[in-house]
């Protein structure tokens, strides 16, 4: 009897052992971000989901910004909260609602797909500079790209590329003297 218990005790210890997922946990688009019910309507924010944790500082800390009695009986109200390496900027109506967020952030840590679709289709070239843009409008993300400078020699060249390292818009190459 008392080996029938221990083989039971053992055997519901090793089972629940192994229900445990020790797999990596892949961050997927969040959905968008409920910040405070203004009358029928609702300010509705979606996070930028940038690698950088500069910026995913900046976007907490506006997530948990109370406008509280500051905005009342203005027509419009601009939160703006800044970084070493930029800033985010918020206007919400005289409701209340968030009508826009414009997110402007320089020398990020840029996504892998950026860097790995930049890197295949210029090699030998290196990012020098990289901006993150980022404008929201009543809920609809408008713009959401990286403004990257790349250089080879003396050769620059501007790209605009989206988070999925989508490359949208490319300059001619130009000299440095």
């Amino acid at each position: 009897m008392k080996t029938f218990i221990i083989l039971l005790v053992f055997l519901a210890v090793t089972t629940s052992s192994y229900s445990q997922d020790t797999g990596k946990i892949k961050i997927e688009e969040l959905p968008e971000i409920i910040i405070k019910r203004a009358g029928k309507d609702f300010s509705v924010y979606l996070p930028g989901n940038s690698p950088d944790q500069m910026v995913k500082t900046v976007e907490e800390k506006f997530i948990a910004y109370d406008l509280g009695k500051d905005a009342e009986g203005a027509e419009e109200y601009l939160v703006i909260m800044k970084a070493k390496n930029g800033s985010l900027a918020a206007t919400y109506d005289d409701k209340g609602k968030l009508v826009r967020v414009v997110e402007d952030f320089k020398n990020v840590k840029l996504p892998n797909q950026v860097i790995y679709s930049v890197y295949r289709t210029y090699p030998g070239w290196a990012i020098v500079n990289d901006k993150f843009l980022y404008t929201q409008e009543k809920g609809d993300v408008t713009k959401k790209q990286y403004n990257l400078k790349i250089k080879k020699d003396k050769d620059v060249i501007k790209l605009v590329v989206k988070p999925n390292g989508e490359i949208v818009k490319t300059s001619k190459p130009t000299s440095i003297k």
